[in-house]
């Protein structure tokens, strides 16, 4: 690891005076590309420094141990010293984490996919519920939201809504909600007061750049109609709802939020693209399935990873085993906890990778 560390600072410096140099600054791209890689390795590079620092006090306080002979001043060193070991050892666990390898998607926007599961009514509900607790939680940290494509109930439930999360580091803080969401409680529908169980699934994908993904406008068969709203009635009396078909993968996106013909065809070929992309990542990844199985990770959208107990106002993730009993702030977006957690534990599974034997 030291070994590791030590080429980085290298790294590090060499990027330092190459960023400095007038003749590179001159050639922008190039420029850019270098101060974004020692940006990368700047806080690796700044714990490792603090890590050497705390490393020669140790050695320094132990040669005062050695020196010593006051029994009073003694036991004050030791004291010091084992508060020095206390902060190296931290610090080492700090770097451990740093030098994990970085999911190259974690900085983007991300695309989130609602839509309600099995329950009826009740569950479009809680789609909505799960889609202001995302639009929330992205207020709490400045981020923006736009809808892309939204398809509503007459009680104001979610059957589906795609939205757009932008902001720095969305989806490395958002990647974990990806799967099956479960509530119990007592729906307003239900007159007898029976609680029921429903289901929502989410799905987050990383946004697609025009880097990451190219589409042939070969293999696109756009349609237009006249979009609808609740109960089917035509809601607008142009051609202004598109579909966009992907030939190669019979992938269908739909959008008729906007009144534009164009907006709604650029929404759904940002939806299209996050697919895109979220699918050559899937096939890309399956050789790793068994190492993927283990870490907390964007795994099996199939799978029932959280469920929300209004009776006994607790939410509980069952990939960590970890329970919150602040149901309603977490439904209002206070998600830091939570997501806190699932980071620590993925981070957790990884360092156990990274150390068994191959």
């Amino acid at each position: 690891m030291f070994d590791k560390l030590d080429f980085i600072e290298k790294q590090y410096e060499q990027l330092s005076i190459a960023i400095s140099n007038p003749e590179i600054i001159g050639q922008q791209d190039k420029w850019r590309k270098l101060v974004k890689e020692n940006a990368e390795l700047e806080p690796i590079v700044n714990k490792y420094r603090e890590y050497k620092d705390v490393t020669g006090e140790i050695e320094e306080t132990q040669g005062l141990l050695l020196e010593e002979s006051d029994k009073e001043f003694k036991d004050m060193v030791e004291q010091e010293l084992s508060k020095l070991k206390k902060k190296q050892q931290e610090l080492k666990e700090e770097l451990e984490i740093l030098l994990l390898p970085k999911d190259p998607n974690d900085e983007k926007n991300v695309v989130v996919e609602i839509r309600s599961g099995a329950g009826g009514e009740e569950a479009a509900l809680f789609g909505a519920d799960l889609f202001r607790m995302y639009t929330r939680y992205a207020e709490r940290q400045r981020w923006k939201v736009e809808i892309l494509s939204s398809n509503y109930t007459d009680m104001g439930g979610v059957k589906e809504i795609i939205f757009v999360i932008e902001g720095k580091g969305a989806y490395s803080r958002l990647k974990y909600e990806s799967g099956v969401h479960r509530v119990q409680r007592i729906p307003t529908t239900e007159s007898g007061g029976r609680i029921h169980t429903s289901t929502a699934t989410v799905a987050v994908l990383p946004e697609a750049e025009d880097v990451d993904v190219e589409i042939n406008p070969n293999d696109l068969r756009v349609d237009v109609y006249r979009s609808s709203g609740h109960g089917g009635q035509s809601v607008n009396t142009t051609d202004s709802a598109v579909r966009i078909t992907h030939i190669p993968t019979g992938m269908v996106v739909t959008c008729q939020d906007e009144k534009s013909q164009l907006k709604n065809k650029e929404k759904a070929l940002r939806v299209l693209k996050a697919r895109l992309l979220d699918m050559a990542e899937q096939e890309q990844n399956s050789q790793y399935a068994e190492a993927r199985k283990s870490q907390i990770g964007t795994g099996d959208r199939s799978e029932r990873i959280r469920t929300y107990n209004f009776p006994q106002g607790r939410v509980t993730d069952h990939r960590i085993g970890f329970t919150i009993y602040q149901l309603e702030s977490f439904l209002d977006g206070d998600l830091e906890e939570m997501i806190n957690s699932l980071i620590s534990a993925d981070q957790a599974e990884k360092l156990k990778l990274m150390a068994s034997p191959v």
